[in-house]
C-alpha cells in the first residue's frame, strides 16, 4: 500500500483493443453514528480493518488502483492501514466536509483519481460481503467512458457501482448530501450486473450487523447487538 497518486497495475477491463483502466473509489468517511461513533474503517473483520478489507477486495478483483476517501478518525484510520497488506497501490484522501455527507467524499475521490482513467468503481467500506468477482464481473461489463453499470442481487441494483468517466460533470453536478449518484443513476440507463451469486451487498449500520458478520470493533472482541 502506498499514499502516492500512481496508477497501479490493474487489469484490462472490457473486450475493447484500448486498455480501460478503472480505478476503486473507496468511500471510508463515515463516523459511525449510529455504532456508537465507532468509525466504519477501523472496525475489524477478518483480521484486518474494512478499508484494508475494501482495498483488498478492490485489487483482487482487478482494479487499477484505488482511491480511499477519510473523514472521521483520518489519521487514526491511515496509521491502521498496515504496510504488506495486499491492498494495490492506493491514495488516501483526507475529506475535511465529510460530515455534509456522501456527495463531498465522491467530489473528493474523483479530483484525486488518476489521469486517463476510462472510468470508476465505487465500493463502500462497510459492505464485508461485497466479493473481488463481483467486483471482476463489474469490470468485465466496462467497454468505454459512457458505461453506467451495477452489481444486481435478486434483481435488485446495489454496490458497487461504475461509472464511466463521461459521466462525471454530471455527477459532480448533481450529487448532494448523503444522495451521492442517487441522481446519476436515476436519470441515465444502468447496465445490471448480476452477482447474486458471488456477493452479498448488506451494509453495517447497527451493533447487530457487526454481530451478524463477526465484525469486531477497533480494540478487538466481537461486536454485540
Amino acid at each position: 500500500m502506498t499514499d502516492g497518486t500512481g496508477t497501479g497495475t490493474g487489469t484490462e477491463a472490457g473486450t475493447g483493443t484500448a486498455r480501460l483502466r478503472v480505478p476503486a473509489l473507496v468511500l471510508a468517511a463515515g463516523g459511525g453514528s449510529r455504532l456508537g461513533g465507532r468509525p466504519k474503517a477501523l472496525l475489524r473483520y477478518r483480521g484486518r480493518t474494512l478499508l484494508e478489507h475494501a482495498l483488498a477486495v478492490a485489487a483482487e478483483g482487478g482494479c487499477a488502483g484505488a482511491v480511499a476517501v477519510l473523514g472521521a478518525a483520518a489519521a487514526e484510520v491511515r496509521a491502521g492501514v498496515r504496510d504488506g497488506v495486499d491492498t494495490g497501490d492506493c491514495r488516501l484522501v483526507d475529506n475535511p466536509d465529510w460530515r455534509t455527507g456522501m456527495a463531498s467524499s465522491l467530489r473528493a475521490g474523483l479530483a484525486a483519481l488518476p489521469p486517463g482513467a476510462s472510468a470508476v468503481l465505487v465500493l463502500l467500506v462497510d459492505t464485508p460481503g461485497v466479493t473481488a468477482e463481483a467486483v471482476r464481473r463489474l469490470l468485465a461489463a466496462h467497454a468505454g467512458r459512457t458505461d453506467l453499470a451495477s452489481c444486481a442481487y435478486a434483481g435488485r441494483r446495489a454496490h458497487p457501482v461504475l461509472i464511466g468517466a463521461a459521466h462525471f460533470p454530471f455527477l459532480l453536478a448533481t450529487a448532494s448530501g448523503d444522495a451521492g449518484a442517487r441522481a446519476l443513476l436515476a436519470s441515465r440507463p444502468v447496465t445490471l450486473v448480476d452477482c447474486t451469486d458471488a456477493a452479498v451487498p448488506d451494509d453495517l449500520d447497527t451493533p447487530a450487523d457487526l454481530a451478524r458478520w463477526g465484525v469486531e470493533p477497533p480494540g478487538g472482541g466481537p461486536g454485540r447487538p
